[in-house]
């Protein structure tokens, strides 16, 4: 009775949607931006958080990894 198992998988190019919850923490004035947009434009902290990283991933890909930066470099880096 495999079949029965063959049922349950999406249909070929369908979109399985992957439901993994993650714990993030913002900060408290960030989070109350996030929740602001989220009732102005009637969408759930989720959509908003997904839909911003959609729109960033590329300026974020851009920026020098930890491995990428000289010792000097690190020191003198953001937060520092």
């Amino acid at each position: 009775m495999s079949g029965e198992k063959d049922a349950k998988t999406p249909a070929e190019g369908a979109v399985k949607s992957d439901k993994r919850k993650q714990s993030l923490y913002f900060p408290e004035s960030m989070l109350e931006e996030i929740k602001d947009e989220a009732a102005r434009l009637d969408r759930s902290l989720s959509w908003i958080v997904q839909r911003a990283w959609k729109l960033a991933r590329a300026d974020i890909k851009k920026l020098p990894s930890v491995d990428d930066l000289g010792d000097d470099d690190a020191e003198s880096g953001p937060g520092a």
